[in-house]
């Protein structure tokens, strides 16, 4: 995919920086200023290592929160849903929105109950979700999707057809601004429970690869393609999306 289809379906879209996001009263940290960042590698960092993110909007005054599949193109978010979902009836004419992706890596049991935590990564984007209503576009995006997680899977596909594109809308959102924030570290307890008598530490918790389950109907001489090479049993997700990720990268 050439840079300018990466960028046709928002007609306002900058050239690719390095600098970081704006800080805004959007994006604006307001707590454990320590943990947060504004730094574009960061912010992408935790997009590029999910598949699932929650799409926040408007709509006639009722706010609506979606769960879907989103992937990145520079600066340039994308997600997908039915041409018949209420969300994207509505984002015709481009429709304030944030989307966020988490991670959860760590459950931290502290001595006391205020001082229970968890380690995690987060990033929170802003901007203004518009469809992609330009056919080639959209296919792009769609084949996008495919390699985005499953590096050049898309090619070797039958063909999406033409019912098939129709049936889905494609969004893309321009990050105006957008923050990361984190936590990666033990017990945080006050000094004097240190003392107290109770188990105290930390959880990892990890989402990793199983072992494949080959679809029965499968011809004779179907391997698994070399796009798949990441997807090895016990290998973490998150690990496995964002080198998928580093190899689509122009």
């Amino acid at each position: 995919m050439q840079a300018r289809s990466r960028t046709e379906a928002v007609s306002d879209s900058p050239p690719t920086t390095s600098a970081p996001f704006p800080t805004t009263e959007r994006n604006r940290l307001k707590r454990y200023h320590e943990r947060g960042s504004y730094d574009r590698d960061a912010v992408f960092a935790v997009l590029d290592s999910a598949m699932l993110c929650h799409v926040a909007y408007v709509i006639d005054g009722q706010p609506y929160c979606t769960p879907t599949i989103h992937w990145r193109e520079d600066d340039l978010l994308y997600w997908h849903g039915s041409s018949a979902s209420r969300m994207l009836r509505h984002l015709r004419a481009g429709t304030p929105a944030c989307l966020t992706v988490s991670h959860l890596d760590g459950l931290v049991l502290a001595r006391s109950g205020f001082n229970h935590s968890v380690n995690y990564r987060s990033a929170m984007c802003f901007g203004t979700a518009r469809i992609v209503d330009d056919a080639d576009a959209k296919a792009r995006a769609l084949n996008g999707l495919v390699d985005r997680f499953y590096p050049g899977r898309a090619a070797t596909l039958r063909p999406t057809t033409e019912q098939e594109i129709k049936a889905t809308t494609v969004i893309a959102m321009l990050i105006d601004d957008a923050s990361v924030k984190s936590r990666a570290k033990g017990v945080g307890d006050d000094e004097e429970d240190y003392d107290f008598p109770v188990w105290a530490g930390v959880i990892p918790v990890r989402t990793v690869v199983g072992a494949d389950e080959p679809c029965p109907r499968l011809l004779p001489g179907v391997t698994r393609p070399e796009g798949l090479a990441g997807y090895r049993e016990g290998e973490r997700l998150d690990e496995v999306f964002g080198e998928a990720m580093r190899k689509n990268e122009p």
